[in-house]
């Protein structure tokens, strides 16, 4: 238990020891690479959408 974690309350911590479980056996997704999409980060994520250098944001 870290130092953060002890403050919290007894419910609070067994979600995070959970939460935690749960990441430790999710099975890592391999997509496959987009085959003429764009470089760099996904724009979706970001709020924005760039083309021929315009920003569009939406």
């Amino acid at each position: 238990m870290t130092e953060e974690t002890r403050d919290l309350p007894p419910a609070a911590q067994r979600a995070l020891a959970e939460a935690q479980e749960r990441r430790a056996k999710a099975k890592v997704v391999e997509l496959p690479v987009e085959l003429g999409g764009r470089d760099g980060p996904e724009p979706v994520r970001y709020g924005d959408w760039e083309k021929k250098g315009i920003a569009i944001d939406f």
